[in-house]
């Protein structure tokens, strides 16, 4: 099998896949993310992963490489420690003054979030599932996360469905 074949085989299913993937981000165009799936395709093609494979299969790795290519590329808000703003001389002062900071837009979506999650992690997680919320927040794939706790990425998957579960309640998600 030629590489050039298979671009061609695949050509049209990969362009939907990654228009209806460009749909749902702002920071890629379906040309960047189609440029990115060539590459991979070309990367594992060059190692021989692709022998024998159907398209089919070939078309899901791409899709959940692009997935996953998305995932790890959404910018990140910045950290900003509490205990270091509550330090200085004018503790309410300065919170007030950064909670009122344009330029920290997000800053108050961003508190919202970390106590809604030491609230949710209070409150009935299992200290397997706690274990899972950091690695998460670092961005670390599901078998990453599988890999670093010893257990299988299905388990971790299983963990992550039983964790957005017990949110239900206090996010308005029915």
């Amino acid at each position: 099998m030629y590489f050039e074949e298979l671009i061609k085989r695949i050509f049209p299913t990969l362009k939907r896949i990654t228009y209806r993937l460009a749909a749902g981000t702002l920071l890629f165009s379906y040309e960047d993310l189609f440029q990115e799936a060539s590459l991979h395709l070309w990367e594992a093609f060059q190692r021989g992963e692709l022998k024998d494979k159907t398209d089919s299969y070939i078309l899901q790795g791409c899709y959940f490489y692009l997935k996953n290519h998305i995932r790890k590329s959404k910018v990140r808000p910045g950290m900003v420690s509490i205990e270091d703003i509550m330090s200085r001389e004018n503790q309410e002062a300065s919170l007030s003054l950064c909670l009122a900071d344009r330029r920290q837009e997000g800053f108050l979506d961003y508190l919202n979030d970390k106590l809604l999650a030491q609230t949710i992690s209070d409150n009935g997680l299992t200290p397997r599932e706690k274990e899972l919320l950091p690695l998460f927040a670092e961005g670390l794939t599901t078998r990453e996360i599988g890999k670093r706790l010893g257990i299988s990425h299905v388990r971790v998957v299983k963990l992550t469905s039983r964790i957005r579960v017990k949110c239900r309640k206090y996010l308005d998600i029915k």
